[in-house]
């Protein structure tokens, strides 16, 4: 289930909702005036960027630790 930040765009008052309560709530109000934040999604792209910069760095440093192994070795 997501859950979404509605933001009020005239007064700045925020409200988190789940879908079900998301789907009430602009039954009654204007979509129009409100901004929607997926907070679900958000909190999955920032883990996923998480472990994009995790894999960046493991594979640098596999390369240094695979370069001075060679390097030990042969020279």
């Amino acid at each position: 289930m997501n859950n979404y930040k509605i933001t009020n765009l005239r007064t700045g008052k925020n409200y988190f909702l789940n879908e079900e309560e998301k789907e009430k709530f602009f039954i009654k109000n204007k979509k129009q005036n409100y901004k929607e934040d997926n907070l679900t999604e958000l909190k999955r792209i920032r883990y996923n960027k998480i472990l994009d910069n995790i894999a960046v760095f493991s594979f640098f440093a596999a390369t240094i630790l695979s370069t001075i192994l060679i390097i030990e070795k042969y020279y």
